[in-house]
């Protein structure tokens, strides 16, 4: 049993109760404290820190390397491409207004692709021509992809032929981030709830939500920002899990090279973390298996990492490092790439399938949703 302080201040009614403390989560608080600041909004979060793509991701602050846009142009056409890259882009600046770049580690050090050896010049050339006079008023930039040959040898890769820049992209620290915004929208007056996970959702005069530890919140409306374990609440979504799988290294002296890189549509990125490189994907390799809301990693996916890290990004560097770290983050994927922000009935919102850009999107999905609610 609760007692009284209890229920009238923890466990009170509640205007707005947010399902999900990670990105979109946090940033629908803050919009829609923004949008009325008179709104009782708690956030329960199942976890004693956000613990599905938020917290253990890469920390890439990217809208999609060359490859990888123009396969989306092609499977999902041109218009709903650009309308997503534009989403990207536009949540990338959104994170700098309300932050200050030092505050989270931003660093908008450009974004690189490496293209193997199967790649012809010419086909390449007109798909950075092609992608530059579409992304041209997105970006302000007439050149948002650029050849830079040059500096193959110079950042010292191996099994690349070419490589493209995109002067857009860029790194942050992703923990920093999610605590500056916890932090903000505690200043807004917004409780958050750890350890408390919504098993179920009664509709009603009142949206009752009921929780595996036994206590019942009520509220006006209910947002679920659960991403990849949406699907729990959610059924009748297109909400597919995917674990992403990251390894780090140990410091390496002398690494060539900083900035966040790419290569085949964005299944392997990697990027510095001072002088230690963090290198994560392959998920292309074992879609299957990989498809699974189990964290955790696999002896085969961190082996094809391991192999990537040594043939590719780093073969100067043998017997130079050492595997210090890995861990893996769990993405919400499904048939389209577009995210899923709708009410799915009276007082029930949702603000999910980030498709592995949360970090970009969710400030942009999460506009959506609050005038959407509001």
């Amino acid at each position: 049993m609760v007692s009284i302080w209890e229920k009238e201040t923890f466990l009170a009614d509640q205007d707005v109760i947010i399902a999900g403390s990670g990105f979109t989560g946090l940033w629908s608080a803050l919009y829609l404290k923004k949008r009325k600041p008179g709104l009782k909004i708690t956030i329960l979060e199942r976890g004693p820190i956000p613990t599905g793509a938020s917290t253990r991701n890469a920390g890439f602050a990217c809208f999609g390397s060359l490859t990888e846009l123009v396969s989306n142009a092609e499977v999902m056409g041109k218009d709903d491409m650009l309308e997503l890259v534009e989403m990207r882009f536009k949540g990338l600046e959104r994170i700098q207004k309300y932050f200050s770049r030092s505050s989270i580690d931003f660093d908008l050090c450009g974004g690189y692709e490496l293209i193997d050896e199967k790649t012809d010049y010419k086909e390449l050339d007109q798909h950075i021509n092609y992608l530059n006079a579409l992304l041209k008023d997105i970006t302000g930039s007439k050149k948002t992809y650029r050849l830079v040959d040059d500096k193959i040898e110079e950042f010292g890769f191996g099994h690349t032929r070419h490589m493209v820049k995109n002067q857009h992209e860029g790194v942050l620290h992703s923990g920093k981030l999610l605590k500056a915004l916890l932090q903000k929208v505690y200043s807004l007056g917004v409780q958050v709830l750890n350890g408390i996970e919504i098993i179920e959702m009664i509709p009603g005069e009142k949206i009752e939500i009921k929780t595996r530890q036994g206590l019942n919140f009520n509220c006006a409306q209910l947002l679920i920002c659960t991403n990849a374990f949406a699907k729990e609440l959610l059924p009748a979504e297109d909400i597919v899990p995917a674990r992403g799988q990251i390894l780090l290294t140990s410091p390496i002296r002398k690494l060539p090279w900083c900035g966040a890189f790419h290569s085949d549509e964005g299944f392997y990125y990697f990027r510095n973390l001072g002088n230690k490189v963090l290198l994560g994907g392959a998920r292309n390799k074992a879609f299957e298996e990989e498809t699974t809301s189990q964290l955790g990693t696999t002896p085969f996916i961190q082996e094809e990492l391991e192999r990537y890290l040594r043939e590719v990004v780093l073969p100067n560097f043998q017997g130079a490092y050492e595997i210090e770290h890995r861990w893996s983050g769990i993405m919400g994927m499904g048939g389209e790439k577009f995210p899923i922000v709708k009410q799915v009935q009276p007082g029930v919102f949702c603000a999910v399938r980030m498709s592995g850009m949360g970090v970009a999107l969710a400030p942009v999905v999460a506009e959506r949703v609050a005038r959407l609610m509001t």
